[in-house]
């Protein structure tokens, strides 16, 4: 989402509009470096206030009650943008906009893995993280044509207009209906997400039943201790930590010279649209993988595949550095190879299933703050890393930031094998019970049935 405000940054940078104008807009047409920084940085300041809000929403408004209300925000942030006199109102839209972001980021998951039944929930799941990319690809093309930034961030208004219109027809969540004694809604809505002919009764007697054991295990503050919310929870929040520090930024943020080191002369405008269409394929062909292989593996194959990727990366601008006439003749093939595989990685991987799996390990009576939480760490990891970047990146040179960012998913590697549950195909209830959770007085005797056979 970030890089939306990349394409209007660069825009701002390169403004042409014409010197006669007014003096407060020749005032902010270019921006220094150091505020182009914090230009791209607030919005994950923003997103990370948004993450706090959209905890309490979720539970407060509902989930489809939350995306609603996040789309009159959302487009003033734009607006504020669009018609900004002075730096301050772009640090302020840009907020805002992130602010709404980290609200979506948290309503929208929670939505998918509480209406998705277990057979497809990873591939809906991965819809979210799909619309992501697809949302860049459309900043790229956009920024590649625009003249103006004012035009741009006008044309970046209209995504949340076609999102009302489409979350406007549809049904608020059962679980949450059903959490507010609207049994007959519940039903109603459950029953629009799986068709009309579908047998949906069984489904809510296990619904209620969670709701009854939600309501008996209420949570303070002093029961996140507890393992069954304080697992998942690390595991969650880790994973998020783990996607910020893959070096995806670090990519991005490059390709510009991976695609000169490579020799293809392509304007920066038109390498960064080819980068967005890779990222919106293969994230697509990993929402049809992700009930088929399962999170747990293509997590450990996305940490492997960018572990390789960033080595090699680090290798040639090492080598770039001891002797550049060498490495340019023998090892120009190398940055462009390397991006590709490593922006594959990342979408079939680190890119979706974080916050897919945000919206399938909390029990129903955390989900709401311990899914805020998680955000939270996200954005503050994005925001730092945005910020903090270019700084590191001249203080340890170009190979030494993708060595650092190699070691981060190495770790995050043996955390996936050694720690990750596999959650496909899996209910709700059933992951909450594998985290030893409050399970249904049916759940038990089965439990029981189960461990009387061996």
């Amino acid at each position: 989402m970030g890089d939306i405000g990349r394409s209007t940054s660069e825009l701002l940078e390169r403004n042409k509009e014409p010197s006669h104008l007014t003096q407060y807009i020749a005032a902010i047409s270019v921006i220094t470096m150091e505020q182009n920084n914090w230009f791209s940085s607030t919005f994950n300041l923003g997103a990370l206030i948004g993450g706090l809000l959209g905890g309490m929403c979720v539970n407060t408004l509902g989930r489809r009650g939350t995306m609603l209300a996040s789309v009159l925000p959302f487009l003033g942030s734009w607006m504020i943008i669009a018609f900004a006199q002075n730096f301050a109102m772009l640090v302020c839209g840009r907020v805002l906009a992130g602010l709404c972001a980290g609200v979506t980021c948290i309503a929208v998951p929670t939505y998918i893995g509480e209406f998705a039944s277990p057979d497809i929930r990873g591939t809906l799941g991965t819809g979210f993280q799909l619309m992501v990319v697809v949302g860049l690809e459309y900043a790229y093309v956009f920024g590649a044509v625009m003249t103006t930034w004012r035009g741009m961030a006008l044309v970046c208004a209209i995504p949340p207009v076609i999102y009302l219109f489409l979350v406007f027809f549809t049904k608020e969540s059962p679980t949450y209906l059903l959490s507010k004694g609207k049994d007959k809604e519940a039903k109603e809505a459950l029953q629009y997400f799986r068709g009309k002919h579908y047998d949906v009764e069984p489904e809510m007697q296990l619904m209620r039943k969670t709701q009854e054991e939600a309501r008996q295990n209420t949570v303070s503050l002093s029961d996140l201790k507890k393992p069954y919310i304080l697992k998942p929870l690390l595991i969650s929040c880790t994973l998020m930590v783990f996607q910020q520090l893959s070096g995806v930024n670090a990519v991005l943020f490059n390709l510009s010279l991976i695609f000169e080191e490579a020799g293809s002369g392509l304007p920066d405008d038109v390498s960064s649209i080819i980068v967005g269409l890779v990222q919106v394929v293969v994230t697509a062909i990993s929402g049809i993988l992700m009930d088929k292989a399962g999170r747990k593996v293509l997590l450990i194959i996305s940490a492997a595949a960018m572990i390789v990727s960033l080595v090699a990366l680090d290798v040639y601008f090492y080598e770039k550095f001891l002797n550049e006439e060498r490495a340019v003749e023998t090892l120009s093939w190398l940055p462009l190879t390397c991006l590709i595989i490593f922006i594959t990685a990342f979408s079939i991987g680190f890119g979706p299933i974080p916050w897919l799996m945000m919206g399938e390990l909390f029990s129903l009576n955390v989900r709401g703050p311990a899914s805020s939480l998680a955000t939270m760490v996200n954005w503050t990891m994005a925001f730092l890393v945005t910020l903090l970047f270019q700084p590191l990146q001249e203080a340890i040179g170009p190979y030494g930031i993708y060595w650092l960012f190699a070691g981060f998913c190495a770790i995050s590697l043996l955390f996936c094998i050694l720690v990750v549950p596999e959650t496909k195909g899996k209910t709700l209830q059933e992951i909450t019970r594998h985290f030893g959770g409050p399970v249904t007085t049916e759940d038990a005797t089965k439990k029981q049935e189960e461990l009387s056979r061996f």
